[in-house]
């Protein structure tokens, strides 16, 4: 019977729930945003122009892998059981992964399915693929190479045996831990052992080179440990990779060396580390001094090595992950600039060495302080060839914590990933540590557009699906404060079309002056106006307010200006952001803020630590308003609902909770606008904002309640009518023709809720049963009526209705956010939940749904117009001096052995054939050379090889001799005419003497 009193006790007649039901209450998972796992691998396709991310298997989500596209293009692919991804591999239209348990599983980038799955018989340990190959090659543990089918799906008859063990029988077991093609000759392999590196040829079939780095007695290498250079060592290789052309060959070891190789004739080249060169040599020793005297610093392990080029393959440099002092105070990546390579064919062995000893230059790609790149990705301008590092653009840098960073390349500028990579990358890019949301009018959102100044896109590919336009609901626009002092704001919808699918960036860091210790602890953005009130742990209150930048592409010079209590920040806007969120002005508080709003009518409260109080009015701007929950005591009414416990007193208090309202207070005959403030004793505080005659405003006290435990929501309604009684710009408007609200409060806190009309608390309460409530706002269902939705501390998810506070319908949310986190959890007034799932993950649920699971994306990812460019090949002099040339066809062959019928690339490509020939009415022709070439076998078509050679030699040298007899003749002809020449100049002479 409680519950039928509790709308009299509170003043409220009707009920504000009469159409809702228990059925009407099911949660459907409408979209999830982030990373659910630690990020594990990364890859990028030139050619599509989008970008996978593989994650671990962790306590917090299962591994998988994401396919992110330009604006909101984004497919999700699980793996066929649960597992770690390792790597990835774009192949044309096919993604390849590589998982912890040794499955390769095949997806089709067309429908975003798995088309396969391939346990070889070992444990994966390496994995090469081509552009122009059907195949994926893979290196196992105990050193052969196995081949699957990635066009027919099974495995191909290929297997190279371990060939380091055939050429040194007494080695202890090796493993294949890299695998490598070459970049023009796509007929020889780069096998990296962890003793050493071969070079095999599918041609012959048969290891041509073996590269195994030895370090004499007295040669320090790349160990900064001296008591070990006094013994013949060989350091284990961890990574082997091809210059661009193939001239020569990379190999990095586990003691931070880098050795270089002539892949011709398989001598090194030279031996070099980071800090320096020819560490092979004895008596060449190499200082890392440690952070004490008469000690050495240890360094960084290899992560990772690329040898980039430019769009001429022979200028080149070295990115290095790794590989540098573990004192070191700058981290990054090292990009040893080598500039054009040499001519191999003029230089000396001299010229050779110098100029990997001697680089154009070498400098640190720079990432945030303390944090070590484990892996990278490079961005290739166009061409997936040359191991994908072909004029690459940028760089995209995987940290240890698994947070992601991107730089250009290769100057190693910051590139902000705003507008350049999809919204769920920015949840590691870096992670977020605190979240808010904004209910913002549409037509306000779409007109927030920002005009900020960036380089070439990252991820053009991918089209997104379809989906309902929601042409007159409020966007979801949620605030995302991250740890490097940025914070980002964008529409996480409602599961429809999202108009405006850009992000704002505000730069609080360069607002407040510092690059050190901004944590942002709250964030508060108007709904109609879209001004953003940022709180940090350190006091600061900064506000920024849409406009136009004035010193745009200038980096002005800060000119400290205080008034009213404020410091004018203006000119401390990003200069790269021509229109957008801008810094107005900051307050300086004692310490942390810990509860902040910003109204729809130029207002912004903010609460500290300590217990103050902070009323700013945009309009000057000025503070109007600035006092200590202390100093209310004893000020105007007070009420409540049980005895105040003395206790409580003396214990600390500080605002929680503070919300703006339009409503007459009890005694009242006229509305104003109300500030309501909680504070975490459970004291609600009511203040008036009343008009002066000046034009501005002054803030009243006017008594206060003091309810059970700390407030956690407080919610102002129309007692008539349900609706917010919020301080909206209509209801302000309105009070200046007398506008009354007859309005109540809706307090929630962690043990119960109480339903009263301010400043006092006479009204109705209800207490929850044996559980704490982490969130809870009030919530609609279209015209049925309002409830008050919570999450508890059990998991659940439960609605209430208005004024009764009775339970509506409850269910049971752990499986879908993370309950631990359920006090960060965002409710809208639609019913939406906006929770985490993980460190670096959040879900958008919808409790008025009908219970479905999220589905599955249908954006589309593979543009069929899109064509893989042809793959570099070897030269002409290459060939005439003996290379021979295969083809990728003839891999096909070499691979999948002489029966493997056409593969779907070539039937696809003959049948393209066929239609064009079709219309032109042509006789039918003859069978073309590529048919005859797979009729013959292979040693034919060596023969065949060197036939056509020789027929280049033999034709080549009948052009020299012709050019030779041509040019004689053309001598022979110029000699005459000069002689003609010189005959009728004597002639004219000695006529003209005699007169005729």
């Amino acid at each position: 019977m409680a519950h039928l009193l509790r709308g009299k006790q509170a003043g409220v007649q009707r009920d504000l729930s009469a159409g809702l039901n228990a059925q009407q209450f099911a949660i459907d998972e409408v979209a999830r945003y982030g990373i659910n796992s630690q990020i594990s691998c990364l890859a990028y396709d030139p050619v599509q122009s989008v970008l996978a991310v593989g994650t671990n298997d962790t306590q917090f989500g299962g591994g998988q892998a994401y396919v992110f596209g330009q604006n909101r293009v984004s497919v999700t692919l699980p793996l066929p059981r649960k597992a770690s991804v390792k790597a990835i591999h774009f192949v044309v239209d096919k993604l390849v992964v590589i998982d912890s348990k040794n499955e390769i599983s095949v997806f089709s980038l067309e429908t975003a399915r798995i088309l396969a799955s391939y346990t070889p018989p070992g444990s994966i340990t390496a994995l090469v693929t081509d552009p122009c190959l059907d195949f994926a090659l893979i290196g196992l543990q105990n050193g052969e190479i196995a081949a699957y089918d990635l066009d027919r799906q099974n495995p191909a008859p290929l297997r190279i045996p371990n060939l380091w063990k055939q050429q040194y029988p007494k080695a202890r077991p090796t493993a294949i831990v890299t695998l490598a093609l070459h970049p023009r000759d796509i007929g020889s392999l780069l096998i990296g052992y962890t003793e050493g590196a071969v070079i095999y040829s599918f041609k012959t079939g048969k290891p041509i080179k073996f590269f195994r780095y030895e370090l004499p007695p007295g040669a320090p290498g790349g160990d900064s440990d001296p008591t070990s250079s006094s013994v013949r060592r060989y350091p284990r290789l961890t990574q082997a990779l091809w210059h661009p052309t193939g001239t020569f060959v990379l190999t990095g070891h586990e003691d931070s060396s880098l050795v270089l190789w002539d892949s011709k004739d398989g001598r090194k080249v030279l031996a070099r580390t980071i800090q320096a060169s020819n560490v092979d040599e004895p008596g060449n020793l190499t200082k890392s001094v440690g952070l004490t005297p008469g000690t050495f610093a240890l360094k960084c392990p290899l992560f990772r090595l690329a040898w980039c080029c430019k769009e001429n393959p022979d200028d080149t440099g070295i990115l290095v992950a790794g590989g540098t002092p573990t004192t070191s105070l700058e981290k990054g990546l090292t990009f040893i600039e080598l500039g054009p390579t040499p001519v191999y064919a003029t230089s000396s062995w001299q010229i050779l060495s110098q100029h990997f000893e001697k680089p154009k230059r070498q400098h640190t790609l720079p990432t945030p302080a303390n944090a070590e790149v484990v892996d990278f990705c490079l961005i290739p301008r166009r061409s997936p060839h040359y191991t994908g590092s072909q004029d690459p653009i940028a760089v995209i840098a995987l940290l240890a914590s698994g947070e992601m960073v991107t730089l250009s390349f290769p100057s190693g500028h910051s590139i902000n990933p705003t507008n350049q990579l999809h919204v769920s990358l920015s949840y590691v890019h870096p992670f977020i540590n605190r979240a808010s949301m904004a209910y913002v009018e549409r037509t306000r959102w779409l007109g927030m557009v920002e005009n900020r100044s960036k380089g070439p896109s990252i991820l053009r590919g991918g089209a997104e699906a379809r989906h309902a336009l929601m042409r007159f609901a409020n966007r979801n626009i949620l605030q995302a404060a991250h740890a490097d002092g940025t914070v980002r704001v964008w529409d996480v919808g409602h599961g429809d079309e999202i108009e405006n699918q850009k992000m704002l960036q505000v730069d609080v860091a360069r607002a407040v002056g510092r690059s050190n210790d901004v944590d942002v602890t709250r964030m508060s953005m108007s709904d109609a106006t879209g001004e953003l009130a940022v709180g940090l742990s350190t006091g600061e209150v900064a506000i920024f307010r849409w406009g136009l930048n004035k010193e745009y592409g200038r980096d002005v010079r800060h000119v400290e200006a205080r008034s009213f209590g404020l410091e004018t920040i203006i000119d401390r806007a990003d200069p790269s952001v021509k229109e957008g969120l801008l810094p107005l002005t900051m307050f300086e508080g004692p310490v942390q803020v810990t509860a902040l709003k910003t109204s729809d009518v130029g207002f912004v409260a903010a609460g500290f630590q300590q217990g103050a109080i902070v009323v700013i009015d945009l309009r000057g701007p000025a503070v109007i308003y600035e006092a200590g929950m202390d100093d209310l005591s004893g000020q105007g009414k007070r009420g409540s609902f049980r005895r105040s416990n003395s206790q409580s007193q003396h214990k600390a208090e500080w605002p929680t909770c503070i919300e703006f309202g339009v409503m007459s207070l009890e005694g009242d005959d006229y509305s104003s606008i109300l500030l309501f403030v909680g504070t975490n004793l459970g004291r609600l505080a009511t203040f008036k904002l009343l008009p002066e005659a000046s034009g501005g405003y002054s803030v009243k006290y006017a008594g206060s309640a003091a309810v059970e435990d700390k407030i956690i929501t407080i919610a102002p309604l129309d007692s008539q009518i349900g609706d917010p009684a919020q301080a909206t710009q209509r209801t302000v408007a309105g009070l200046r023709k007398g506008l009354k609200v007859d309005g109540v409060l809706l307090v929630v806190t962690t043990t119960g809720a109480k339903l009263f009309r301010p400043p006092t608390a006479k009204g109705a309460h209800k207490t929850w049963e044996n559980v704490f409530c982490d969130s809870a706002a009030v919530v609609r269902y279209q015209a049925a009526g309002y409830a008050l939705l919570g999450l508890f501390g059990d998991g659940t998810a439960k609605t209430y209705s208005i004024p009764a506070l009775k339970q509506i319908a409850s269910t049971n949310i752990s499986k879908l956010v993370d309950v631990r986190r359920f006090s960060e959890a965002i409710i809208t007034p639609t019913g939406d939940i906006v929770g985490w799932t993980g460190p670096s993950e959040m879900a958008l649920l919808n409790v008025w749904g009908t219970g479905s699971d999220l589905t599955r994306s249908l954006d589309n990812l593979l543009n069929l117009e899109a064509l893989t460019p042809p793959r570099p090949t070897i030269s002409n002099v290459q060939w005439i001096t003996g290379t021979m040339h295969v083809t990728p066809a003839d891999m096909d062959a070499l691979i999948g052995g002489p029966n493997r019928p056409p593969s779907k690339r070539m039937l696809e490509q003959r049948r393209a054939e066929e239609e064009q020939q079709r219309p032109m009415n042509r006789p039918a022709v003859a069978a073309s050379p590529s048919s005859a070439k797979e009729e013959e076998g292979y040693w034919a078509y060596m023969q065949r090889q060197m036939q056509e050679r020789t027929q280049n030699l033999n034709i080549m040298g009948d052009s020299m001799d012709h050019v030779e007899e041509s040019s004689s003749s053309w001598a022979d002809d110029v000699n005459k005419y000069v002689s003609k020449q010189k005959k009728k100049a004597v002639m004219g002479f000695v006529g003209s003497k005699l007169g005729f």
